[in-house]
């Protein structure tokens, strides 16, 4: 018995030796991720109606700094007017009917139409109309235009992605699609109750599209 223990232990040895003599194995380099160029979008000039039921601006605050609760405004009619050869030339123009506020609470919802902040019975609606829309980079715009709450209206600047230009595959139009982020005090808005427990400070994400107008919709 003591003489196999030694020819176990130097069979060990030399299987460890000869392990870690093998060369080792060259990892294969890892191949590129290939990434999609962006391409310049072409819009067609003209107007453009905007789609109710594809546009929403989502508002987002803090709740006591723990909680960042949202509230969706929707709609009622917009349009949109780009000028491909001067886009400087272009506008939008959109209406948000405040007793459509939808923060998925319906308690929080009529306490927000309520006198405390929108008074929504007295203020039924809320607008935006740019004032100015400049080139931001590839399909990037600066847009700023005056936003009217209760009456109230306070520049506000857009930082907006064209998503989308082309035919509509389903609709068989010239359609268009943006994507813009903003901050708005609400404060600024006679809606500034509980701040600044509650965020006076409102983070905006909006999306929406629209389809180009035919002649006789424009002339309306």
């Amino acid at each position: 018995m003591n003489k196999i223990r030694p020819l176990l232990l130097s069979t060990a040895l030399v299987a460890g030796v000869l392990t870690f003599a093998q060369p080792m194995a060259v990892a294969a380099p890892a191949s590129k991720v290939a990434t999609t160029a962006v391409v310049a979008l072409k819009p067609v000039s003209g107007t453009y109606m905007l789609d109710p039921s594809h546009t929403n601006v989502l508002a987002q605050w803090t709740h006591f700094g723990f909680s960042q609760p949202t509230a969706e405004f929707r709609i009622s009619e917009g349009a949109l007017v780009f000028d491909a050869a001067n886009v400087a030339k272009s506008s939008v123009a959109v209406s948000f009917p405040i007793m459509q506020i939808d923060t998925f609470v319906p308690q929080l919802d009529k306490h927000l139409q309520s006198a405390d902040f929108f008074d929504a019975a007295k203020f039924p609606m809320a607008s935006f109309k740019s004032t100015s829309v400049k080139p931001a980079g590839l399909n990037k715009f600066t847009v700023v235009g005056n936003l009217t709450i209760k009456d109230i209206s306070k520049p506000v600047t857009l930082a907006v992605t064209m998503n989308g230009a082309g035919k509509h595959p389903m609709a068989g139009k010239q359609a268009i699609g943006f994507t813009a982020t903003a901050s708005i005090k609400r404060s600024d808005f006679g809606v500034g109750a509980y701040a600044p427990n509650v965020s006076d400070e409102v983070h905006l994400r909006i999306t929406t599209e629209g389809m180009l107008a035919d002649a006789a919709t424009t002339a309306k």
